[in-house]
């Protein structure tokens, strides 16, 4: 029986379960040495661990931390296809790091060695920017700005920008979230869609989104402001600068919206702060709501999260994210900015999304839904008549 053992110990272990392949542990160790050379800015290591691709685009990238964890390996003789979570930190600006599935083709040569020889985003999972070429980084005071196929003088500009968003998020929210912001840059409408792992056709039109986890507090990353270049390039100065200081809001906001935040809330808030100050008209600010009511079309009630959906009606989206506006300037207006923040957090903090709108309203403003909805009809009214 020992001698049976013996002999059958690399394919069947005595105990009865196969041997461990120890092709997972050796990819590993090689990914460890791969992010090691990551950190370091060490071409020479990093070629060392397979195909230089990718190192030179992520030069200008300010990394704290970079690492990968094996989740499997698919191994055929010399060659295998490794699946693994990205963690990585952009220094100075995500306080936990960001996590991204990849996949990754090995081989190994006759020394037994394993090296890289591609790496990729897994299916299904967004690109990274610098998957998309060379990135660029420019700092402002209060941001990092990331592009891919965009001069530096454009890039800058979106760092005034967001350095100008930063204050003016501040002043109407408070200052307890980080105060930074990472904005990211592709080259076009379709590279953004790779960067969010969504079609094209959801973002036309989009002039920039957000990501991030909601109520996930201080363990939630940085977020990233994502831009679409293309639709971005046709607003005015103050266009522009009311998208960067909406997108902000939600990277400020991020840890007291939760499931329970209607998007007429999360998005009506964030246009709220984008839309105080700029010296806009009411009727400038919401065309397509003034046009509606002009035509005697007065909403009945707030927009459901449904009406908020890229990939449907324009003009539906507009007044969508405009009757969220008028709703959150009717309360600053009429309770005071004080409670509406007060409203807002109410409303995150609520367990789920049932009663949570009618709990912070009764709490925060004493009023019920039907009320607030009766008022902010006839607000709307009178501001856009």
């Amino acid at each position: 029986m020992v001698a049976l053992c013996l002999l059958l110990v690399s394919l069947v272990a005595c105990g009865g379960g196969p041997a461990a392949d120890p092709a997972r542990a050796q990819v590993q160790a090689l990914l460890d040495r791969r992010a090691e050379a990551v950190l370091d800015r060490d071409a020479s290591a990093y070629g060392r661990t397979g195909t230089r691709a990718g190192f030179d685009a992520l030069r200008a990238v300010p990394l704290a931390d970079w690492s990968y964890r094996v989740t499997a390996v698919d191994r055929t003789g010399d060659t295998a296809t490794a699946s693994a979570d990205l963690s990585y930190r952009v220094d100075g600006y995500d306080r936990s790091p960001v996590t991204t599935a990849r996949s990754l083709r090995l081989s190994r040569d006759r020394d037994g060695h394993w090296s890289v020889d591609s790496d990729r985003p897994a299916h299904r999972s967004g690109e990274q920017l610098w998957d998309q070429g060379t990135a660029r980084a420019v700092r402002g005071e209060r941001s990092l700005v990331l592009g891919v196929g965009q001069p530096e003088a454009a890039l800058r500009d979106y760092a005034e920008l967001a350095d100008r968003a930063v204050p003016a998020v501040s002043d109407a929210w408070g200052s307890r979230w980080p105060r930074r912001v990472v904005v990211l840059v592709p080259e076009s409408l379709e590279d953004m869609a790779g960067l969010l792992g969504s079609p094209a056709s959801s973002y036309r039109g989009i002039a920039a989104v957000t990501t991030g986890a909601t109520g996930a507090g201080t363990r939630a990353p940085a977020d990233r402001v994502i831009v679409n270049p293309d639709a971005f390039a046709l607003l005015g100065d103050s266009g522009r600068q009311v998208v960067l200081t909406h997108e902000t809001t939600h990277v400020a906001t991020r840890a007291d919206t939760s499931a329970a935040t209607p998007l007429w809330l999360s998005e009506g808030f964030a246009d709220w702060v984008g839309y105080r100050g700029a010296g806009r008209a009411p009727d400038e600010a919401a065309p397509e709501l003034a046009q509606a009511v002009g035509r005697g079309e007065l909403p009945e009630a707030l927009p459901d999260d449904d009406d908020f959906g890229f990939s449907g009606d324009a003009d539906r989206l507009a007044r969508a994210y405009e009757s969220g506006w008028t709703a959150c300037r009717l309360i600053a207006e009429h309770w005071g900015e004080e409670r509406l923040r007060e409203f807002y957090r109410a409303v995150g903090a609520h367990q789920g999304r049932r009663g949570a709108v009618e709990d912070a309203m009764a709490r925060v403003l004493d009023t019920t839904p039907a009320e607030f909805t009766a008022r902010w009809r006839q607000y709307v009214r009178e501001l856009l008549a």
